[in-house]
């Protein structure tokens, strides 16, 4: 038996702690603020929405937090997650760079989005919550939750962006088949979403409007939670497994990345590959260029403002500086609905902000044709935001090809396409096009940012 099969059937490389960014940051984050007060809020402000081992993850500034074994149990079924070489792809670049990526599309859902949906739920279900309700944009994150609800015993509800609703039927059929309830959001069952239809009844929906009535669900009764896929600082904490297990792996590849590339739409599938790098770094480590890979069409962090705003349209929740389009933003509908949220991860946008990454911005035809070329040689169709990663990575091999160097480039295959092949139809036959992005509707939307005192 090899030892990279042995690799993948030890248990015991499953990391046993998650990782926390915060701990080793030259300075800490800004704190999150009562809508309110504009006060920083205390664990007894979140707890109509989340259970108290989340919330004391939330402000933790442990360097690391113990996975709790039933959870480990659970991430035995896809963990740890190949690492892959793409050396087809490097073969038809004809580069000298090394290109790696880690695939995240082996979990149940086929992405990476169990690695927090199951903790999420275990805490949960710890807490005696019976059901949980969330938001969803491309599926991933619905479907993940909905997976692990039916391991807990927790029924789910979710609202689920309405153009990805009607783009993405077979991630919301997968939801269903776990169990889940999966509404079209702007939806008549929450007055935040009977307020948005009133005003546009055909409304395209944003993440940031499912996030308002999800949470508004939520709010409205004891035995009922809200789950966040994104964006929080504990949800990037349970994504770190991604990027313990990947130092682990390229130092059995004899290799070490010199680039490190994550789509970004919330910052959860980033965070999860580069924080435990960037940790490494900070405490005196190998320094690594980290690029954020994000939609031309819902550029936060090209495009947003470093501010303070709230993470939903219908201002429920809780003011968090962040980049971001203005919670009233909302975005055409490209395909890539993981991608479309007015905000970034205040921790993401932290460290850009400390000069720690930094960010490009794509649109979707070019990331298409990025995906097509890494299926046709790597075998693997990508997820359409996972396509962002991999035209990032593409032209940095191209830079090295151009330069004649040779670097290492790691990026996260964050998920599979499976259920995205109305998109790829749509490329192939010339019918996807790029969505500008509205100036009108970024400039209304950053106007009605909160004012905060600095």
């Amino acid at each position: 038996m090899s030892e990279t099969v042995k690799y993948f059937l030890d248990e015991k490389r499953i990391p046993k702690f998650w990782y926390n960014l915060v701990a080793d940051l030259p300075t800490p984050p800004p704190p999150v603020l009562h809508p309110g007060t504009h006060q920083p809020v205390g664990p007894a402000d979140l707890e109509a929405l989340f259970p108290m081992s989340l919330i004391l993850q939330e402000v933790s500034k442990e360097r690391e937090i113990e996975i709790p074994e039933p959870v480990r149990t659970i991430y035995r079924q896809w963990r740890p997650s190949p690492l892959f070489r793409a050396r087809r792809l490097e073969k038809a670049l004809d580069t000298p760079a090394r290109i790696y990526y880690k695939y995240e599309g082996v979990s149940p859902a086929g992405s990476h989005k169990p690695n927090t949906a199951v903790p999420q739920a275990f805490f949960n279900k710890e807490a005696g919550i019976k059901k949980i309700a969330t938001e969803t944009g491309a599926g991933q994150w619905g479907s993940s939750l909905a997976f692990a609800g039916a391991l807990f015993g927790i029924d789910v509800q979710v609202f689920m962006v309405r153009v990805s609703y009607d783009q993405k039927p077979y991630r919301r059929a997968l939801m269903e088949t776990y169990g889940a309830r999966c509404v079209a959001s702007p939806s008549n069952e929450t007055q935040a979403g009977r307020d948005i239809l009133a005003k546009r009844p055909n409304h395209p929906g944003s993440l940031g409007i499912a996030i308002s009535e999800a949470v508004e669900v939520a709010a409205q009764r004891k035995d009922t939670n809200y789950a966040l896929g994104s964006v929080l600082n504990h949800v990037l904490l349970h994504q770190t497994v991604v990027g313990l297990e990947a130092m682990e792996q390229m130092t059995m590849a004899d290799d070490s990345p010199d680039i490190l590339v994550g789509c970004t739409g919330g910052g959860s599938n980033f965070g999860g590959l580069v924080f435990p790098f960037l940790g490494a770094q900070l405490r005196g480590g190998k320094k690594v260029r980290v690029i954020a890979v994000e939609p031309a069409a819902c550029p936060s962090l090209t495009r947003g403002k470093f501010a303070y705003d709230f993470g939903d349209t219908a201002h429920l929740t809780p003011l968090t500086k962040m980049h971001t389009l203005g919670s009233t933003f909302t975005p055409p509908g490209f395909h890539s609905g993981g991608l479309r949220y007015h905000g970034m991860a205040p921790l993401v946008s932290h460290v850009q902000d400390l000069g720690l990454i930094e960010a490009v911005a794509y649109h979707q035809t070019t990331c298409f044709a990025a995906g097509v070329q890494f299926a046709r040689a790597e075998g693997i169709l990508p997820a359409p935001e996972a396509n962002h990663a991999i035209r990032a990575a593409i032209d940095e091999a191209l830079k090295c090809k151009v330069e004649g160097v040779s670097r290492a480039i790691l990026f996260n295959l964050c998920g599979h396409g499976h259920f995205d092949m109305q998109a790829y139809m749509d490329y192939t036959a010339g019918k996807l096009v790029d969505q500008k992005l509205d100036e009108g509707e970024l400039a209304m939307a950053l106007a009605g940012l909160p004012s905060v005192k600095a």
